[in-house]
C-alpha cells in the first residue's frame, strides 16, 4: 500500500488521492515546507541547514568577505616600502630571494604616500584614506603567500584551498558546518555583479549538499530574478504541495536521490526567500544618515555602497556568510595590474574605500561588529617591478607576498603581523599561507580546521587539505 495514497499501488497515480492530498496541503501544511519535512522524516534525511553547534566557543557567528578581484599591489596599498621610491628603475639585482629571471627587472615606486593610522599607527597608503582610518580596529597580514600566479588557479585556492580541483568554498564549508539562523534563508549568499575568475566555481558547493551553494545574488533592480511568484499565493501553495507529494513518493520508493534532494531544497530555499528576500535587500527603509555614510545616493541599487548595505542587512538576518565580490566588469575590468596601469588602482579604491570604512562603523553600532568576521582579502600580490620595463607603470602577478586583512570578532586589533623583504618580493617573517589564513577563520568560528571533515569518494576531504596552522598571534 502507497502511504501518500492509501488504497492504490505505489505504481499508480490516483487523480482523486493526487487532488485530496494537494489539498489537504494548502489547508494543513501550508508553506511547502511540511511537505518537504515529511520527506525528509520518510527517508531518514536531516535538514542540511539545520543550526548547530561549532567544535567549541566561538568567537564570530558570521562572516562578511571583501574579496578584491584581479589583485590589488599590496606595496601600493598596506605594505610601504621605501627601497622602491629610493632605486626607483633601478635593477632589481641579485639580491637574496631573488629569481635570475628577475635580476634585470626595473623596480617600481609606489604612486601614493603611505600614512599612519592615527591611533595604532599601522601604515595605509593614500588609496586607502578611508579604510586606514579604521585599522585600528583590524588586523593587517603582511605576510600572505600563495601557490598559483594565475588568476583561475589563485582565485579557486583563496576560496577553496585548492587551485587544482573543483572543491567547495569557503562559505559552503561554513554553511555546511553551522547551518543558518534563518530558515526563510539560505546561510550562504554571494553578491557579485559580474563573476568573478573561474565564473560560480568558488562559491560553489561541490560535494557537499547542493544546500550550501552560494546564493548570488545581481546588483540592481532585479537582484533575484523570479522572486515574485507568477501565480496566485493560493495556487501557488497547490502547485508546491502537488510537487512535494510527486518528489516524496519518489524518495520513499528509490531513497537517496542527490539531485532531487538538491532540487527540494531549493523548491523550498525559494519558497522561503518569496516571504523574506524582497525586504532583506531593499534598501528603501534605511535612513538618510546611513546612506550617506556608506555613499549612497537614495534609489541606488548597484553601487558598491548599496552592496555594502545590503551585505549588512543580510547578516542582521541571520545569513552566516556573505561575500561581495568587486569586480566592475569581469574579467577585464578588476584590480588586475598587469600590462595596465597602476594609476587604474585609483578607480577600484574609490570605489571601495568609503563603503568598506562605513560597514565596519555600522556594524559597530549595531553590535553585530562582535560577533561578525569581516575579511578583506584578494588572491595575490604585486610584483615590486614594472612588468613590461623600464618607464611602464605596471606590475605582474606576485603569489609569493601579499597583504589580506581581518577585523571584527575575535581579531586583535590595530596591529601589522609578518613582514616582506624591502621590496615586497618574498615573506621574511612570520609567513601566512592561504591554508593558514583558511584555518584563522575556521578557528574564530569555533572550528578546528582538522576536524571540520566531509567524506566524499572514501576519504575524508577539508577547506585546508592536509595543511594549515591558525595564526593565534592575530587571535584576540
Amino acid at each position: 500500500m502507497n502511504a501518500c495514497c492509501p488504497g492504490h499501488s505505489p505504481d499508480a497515480l490516483s487523480r482523486r488521492g493526487f487532488l485530496a492530498h494537494a489539498a489537504a496541503g494548502i489547508l494543513a501544511a501550508s508553506p511547502a515546507a511540511r511537505a518537504l519535512a515529511g520527506a525528509e522524516r520518510a527517508v531518514g534525511f536531516e535538514n542540511p541547514l539545520a543550526p548547530k553547534a561549532p567544535h567549541f566557543p566561538a568567537k564570530a557567528r558570521q562572516v562578511v568577505m571583501l574579496y578584491m578581484s584581479g589583485a590589488y599591489s599590496h606595496v601600493d596599498t598596506f605594505d610601504p616600502k621605501p627601497k622602491l621610491t629610493r632605486d626607483h628603475e633601478m635593477t632589481v639585482g641579485n639580491g637574496d630571494g631573488v629569481d635570475a629571471k628577475d635580476a634585470d627587472k626595473f623596480l617600481l615606486r609606489s604612486g601614493w604616500e603611505f600614512r599612519p593610522n592615527a591611533r595604532c599607527g599601522t601604515m595605509v597608503s593614500d588609496l586607502f584614506p578611508e579604510i586606514r582610518d579604521i585599522m585600528d580596529d583590524a588586523a593587517l597580514i603582511r605576510s600572505m603567500h600563495a601557490d598559483f600566479n594565475n588568476h583561475g588557479e589563485a582565485t579557486l585556492q583563496l576560496h577553496t584551498g585548492s587551485g587544482a580541483l573543483a572543491m567547495p568554498g569557503i562559505g559552503a564549508w561554513l554553511s555546511h558546518a553551522l547551518g543558518t539562523e534563518n530558515p526563510n534563508l539560505p546561510s550562504h549568499v554571494v553578491i557579485a555583479e559580474h563573476l568573478p575568475y573561474t565564473g560560480a566555481q568558488p562559491f560553489d558547493s561541490g560535494f557537499l549538499p547542493p544546500a550550501h551553494r552560494g546564493l548570488r545574488l545581481v546588483p540592481g533592480d532585479n537582484p533575484l530574478p523570479h522572486l515574485k511568484p507568477s501565480t496566485s499565493a493560493g495556487l501557488q501553495e497547490l502547485e508546491l504541495s502537488a510537487l512535494h507529494w510527486l518528489n516524496r513518493r519518489h524518495l520513499e520508493r528509490h531513497g537517496f536521490d542527490r539531485e532531487l534532494r538538491g532540487r527540494l531544497e531549493t523548491f523550498h530555499a525559494a519558497r522561503g526567500l518569496q516571504d523574506v528576500a524582497p525586504e532583506a535587500i531593499d534598501l528603501a527603509s534605511e535612513n538618510d544618515a546611513t546612506l550617506t555614510d556608506y555613499g549612497v545616493l537614495r534609489g541606488d541599487r548597484t553601487s558598491y555602497g548599496a552592496q555594502c548595505v545590503m551585505a549588512r542587512r543580510l547578516l542582521e538576518r541571520g545569513v552566516r556568510f556573505v561575500e561581495i565580490i568587486d569586480t566592475i566588469g569581469n574579467c577585464q575590468d578588476n584590480w588586475d595590474s598587469a600590462h595596465r596601469e597602476m594609476k587604474e588602482h585609483e578607480k577600484y579604491a574609490r570605489r571601495v574605500d568609503r563603503p568598506i570604512a562605513a560597514l565596519i562603523r555600522d556594524l559597530k553600532a549595531r553590535g553585530l561588529f562582535d560577533q561578525t568576521l569581516v575579511v578583506f582579502c584578494t588572491e595575490f600580490g604585486r610584483t615590486p617591478w614594472s612588468q613590461d620595463g623600464k618607464g611602464k607603470n605596471n606590475r605582474q602577478h606576485h603569489a609569493r607576498a601579499f597583504s589580506c586583512w581581518l577585523a571584527g570578532a575575535g581579531v586583535k586589533p590595530g596591529i601589522a603581523y609578518g613582514a616582506t623583504d624591502d621590496i615586497g618580493n618574498r615573506v621574511i617573517d612570520k609567513p601566512v599561507h592561504v591554508h593558514d589564513f583558511h584555518a584563522t577563520i575556521l578557528h574564530l568560528l569555533g572550528f578546528d580546521h582538522t576536524k571540520l571533515t566531509y567524506r566524499h569518494a572514501g576519504r575524508d576531504y577539508r577547506l585546508t587539505d592536509v595543511f594549515g596552522s591558525v595564526v593565534q598571534n592575530i587571535v584576540a
